[in-house]
């Protein structure tokens, strides 16, 4: 059972709010604007924004403000120097996505009990997305793959294909995490049965990415975890694939000739390769021209015709799902890396990825610090979940960026990686205002 601080429910229900908002089905035909998931996150931010006036505490100590803060400078830069419309609009999806939001999230948590439930609401977006995406592929009335409707791609439709392979994949991440968790019998159950069952939509989202960087994530959560674990997680892994490709035959075909085709996307690339190996050589020619704060935000699309190669298809196929076939332009690189050297040059990049390495570390010494007390295995998932979240979407950067419903999701995600590698920086603050109210903290809110 997972025990709530009376203290934090309150602050940590909003988080919750945006991960559940994303289950509802998007409407056919949309792929960009704001969404309800913005609109819900927004209201996080207002809600932590009014909770800290009403408190009179300082919100985030030097060493949070720094590692959360240090992608505005980028951001500044590049929008300072672009000629896009959309610079605007362009500026405030990134401070949503990677300030905020995050900061929002890493003030609601309030302690383990408040992570393991916005873990866990990971884990049911996941199953429900699964489910959903699951049905799509047994019954035909998925995303169009290979000239038939059985890509699963959940309530996000096929204008965010990987929309669903993220939810599950960062669900799944949640799950081994918290199945690693000793001495907790119910938990530790629950969680292997649900990273097992959500294995199986993941597998028919077809997403190479997200299977590469689910791949690392929970291998590493497992190695962190123990080498004994390691055997028998590994073991179980291996059988429960064995069983739904092998044995029931489950999109076997269609799963192995995906499958072969990561390591051979070089010899014989399919389009979709194709234009994403044309897209990267095109960023890259914008960021030698502008390479200390690149063309500006929203501003890969506009040199694009001029900087790639032929090779380049008019736009990506989108069709079933309840959507009429149509031409998806190709906006970005599928490359966060390389979409940020582009429009915001080595500055942008410097700043936006040392932000997230700075919060690795600061969270593998968490990990190590939980390592080193006599208690401290009873809290192992909660490192766990949050390196392996990190780990994943610094793998899944290197295939995807931010765009689509299902970007506050990776907002929420580096919110709650935030909290464990950065709380014990703002602890001092926070007792003081606890004491000040005269409350009394339970012992797994008090700290990490």
């Amino acid at each position: 059972m997972i025990r709530l601080p009376a203290r934090g429910v309150s602050s940590v229900l909003p988080v919750a709010a945006v991960i559940a908002i994303l289950s509802l089905p998007v409407s056919p035909g949309v792929t960009g604007g704001v969404t309800a998931a913005d609109v819900v996150s927004g209201l996080l931010v207002l809600a932590c924004a009014i909770r800290l006036v009403r408190e009179r505490r300082r919100p985030l100590s030097r060493t949070a403000v720094v590692v959360l803060g240090l992608p505005v400078v980028g951001l500044a830069l590049a929008a300072a120097g672009s000629a896009s419309p959309a610079t605007g609009s362009g500026l405030v999806r990134y401070l949503q996505i990677f300030v905020l939001v995050p900061a929002a999230v890493l003030l609601s948590v309030r302690g383990r009990a408040d992570f393991r439930l916005v873990a866990w609401a990971f884990v049911g977006l996941a199953l429900w997305q699964g489910a959903v995406g699951a049905h799509q592929y047994l019954t035909g009335t998925g995303a169009s793959y290979g000239g038939e409707d059985i890509r699963a791609v959940g309530t996000f439709g096929p204008t965010d294909v990987m929309g669903m392979a993220m939810a599950v994949s960062l669900g799944l991440v949640c799950a081994v995490g918290l199945a690693l968790r000793p001495h907790t019998a119910g938990q530790r159950a629950a969680a292997v049965l649900c990273a097992v069952v959500l294995l199986v939509p993941l597998a028919v989202s077809f997403s190479r990415g997200a299977w590469i960087a689910t791949a690392a994530a929970c291998g590493l959560q497992v190695l962190l975890a123990g080498p004994r674990r390691a055997v028998t997680v590994f073991s179980v892994v291996a059988a429960a694939g064995v069983l739904v490709v092998g044995g029931l035959g489950i999109g076997s075909t269609v799963l192995n000739e995906r499958m072969n085709s990561i390591t051979r996307v070089t010899d014989a690339p399919d389009q979709s390769v194709t234009d994403r190996y044309t897209m990267w050589a095109a960023a890259i020619d914008m960021w030698r021209d502008r390479p200390l704060t690149g063309v500006g935000l929203k501003g890969f699309p506009d040199y694009r015709d001029t900087r790639a190669s032929l090779a380049l298809s008019s736009g990506s196929d989108v069709a079933g799902a309840g959507t009429r076939y149509q031409k998806q332009p190709l906006l970005s690189p599928h490359n966060m890396y390389l979409l940020v050297l582009s429009e915001q040059g080595l500055i942008g990049l410097v700043t936006l990825v040392g932000s997230w390495l700075a919060l690795l570390v600061c969270a593998a010494r968490g990990l190590a610090r939980v390592r080193r007390e006599r208690s401290g295995p009873s809290g192992l998932d909660c490192p766990l979940v949050a390196c392996g979240i990190l780990v994943w979407m610094l793998v899944d950067f290197v295939y995807a960026d931010i765009g689509g419903p299902s970007t506050a999701l990776t907002a929420v995600a580096l919110g709650l990686v935030a909290w464990w590698a950065l709380a014990d920086t703002t602890s001092s603050s926070r007792a003081s205002a606890v004491e000040r109210a005269g409350a009394a903290v339970p012992e797994e809110a008090g700290a990490r």
